[in-house]
């Protein structure tokens, strides 16, 4: 029995069917080809398919390209599908339309056989590693649901404070990119819970010094779990799990790590995780008011906070208001 093609599908349409022999004769080897010779025909057979790349023709009877790119970036199902226009328009005006309906890139008519190899490849590397770049959003963001499982905290706990971790990342003048990253890591602040047994995690009194002991083992516990990584989300959310516990005068775990020694991320989400952690509703407690927790945010500052920092999160307070009331328990 043949084994299943996985090779990347592509969607070709041309209301010229010679047009589309010749893209067909370029592509065939390396590719799953879909053809449509009208604009109708490709947004069905776009949504029924879901091609991982669109070659399309702009000269078109009734629906054009351009309304066609502009109907597949409307449509939640086929917006994130790149769109390559092929047309013999070379107008400047026209490719900046083309790309201001959300083409990707043009090849221009009588087309290049390795033009098209090179373009197809190229974009479709993006698209993979737009892929795993999800994948890997999803992995973090699994397992910090996974640690939600064995705490007495709400998944809202962790969407508010991973994004009063963005806000405060963004007022320090950290980067859109980097402070997007902080808001997927920050969820997996906790996920060395996973290895703390569930008589210690969910006991309701005081833990004594010896299961004490064993809770403070698991921002190490997390930093084993999610593993060494060179750069992105992941390397975030280990620091994090490692030294969110830190404190800014050095009496925190699990290494007693002083002042800017302590990881700025994981300053940042020690204080996101705080300030929620006193303002939401827990079983054990009421919610603090907003005035009271700013005092002790204030009184912490230099002691379990980097004090410049508690300015800064202070001052966006409207800001992490209107996350609260997005996301209540």
């Amino acid at each position: 029995m043949p084994s299943e093609d996985h090779r990347p599908r592509l969607l070709l349409v041309d209301d010229e069917p010679t047009n589309l022999q010749v893209l067909r004769h370029v592509l065939q080897d390396d590719y799953r080809l879909l053809f449509a010779t009208d604009g109708a025909r490709a947004l069905q057979i776009a949504q029924q398919q879901k091609p991982q790349l669109i070659l399309l023709d702009v000269m078109m009877p009734g629906m054009d390209g351009y309304a066609v790119c502009a109907a597949l970036k409307a449509d939640r199902d086929t917006a994130g599908i790149p769109v390559i226009f092929v047309t013999a328009l070379t107008d400047t005006a026209e490719e900046t339309r083309g790309f201001d309906a959300g083409a990707v890139d043009y090849i221009t008519k009588p087309i290049s056989a390795p033009v098209v190899r090179a373009r197809v490849r190229t974009h479709l590397s993006l698209v993979r590693t737009e892929e795993l770049r999800e994948t890997r959003l999803q992995i973090v963001q699994r397992l910090g649901r996974a640690a939600e499982f064995k705490d007495n905290e709400t998944g809202m706990h962790v969407i508010r404070m991973s994004h009063f971790a963005q806000v405060l990342a963004l007022a320090l003048g950290y980067s859109v990119a980097w402070a997007d990253d902080l808001l997927n890591a920050a969820p997996m602040h906790d996920v060395g819970k996973i290895g703390i047994p569930d008589a210690i995690l969910r006991k309701p009194g005081k833990l004594t010094a010896e299961e004490w002991d064993v809770m403070r083992r698991h921002p190490e516990i997390g930093a084993d779990i999610i593993g060494e990584h060179p750069s992105g989300v992941l390397r975030l959310a280990r620091t994090v799990a490692l030294f969110h516990h830190e404190k800014w005068d050095g009496s925190g775990y699990p290494h007693g790590l002083v002042g800017e020694a302590i990881p700025v991320e994981a300053r940042i989400v020690a204080l996101a995780d705080v300030f929620d952690a006193l303002t939401a509703r827990r079983p054990y407690k009421e919610p603090w008011p907003i005035d009271a927790t700013v005092a002790h945010l204030q009184a912490q500052a230099g002691l379990h906070f980097d004090p410049a920092m508690v300015e800064v999160f202070i001052a966006q307070m409207p800001t992490l208001l209107d996350i609260q009331a997005r996301w209540p328990d």
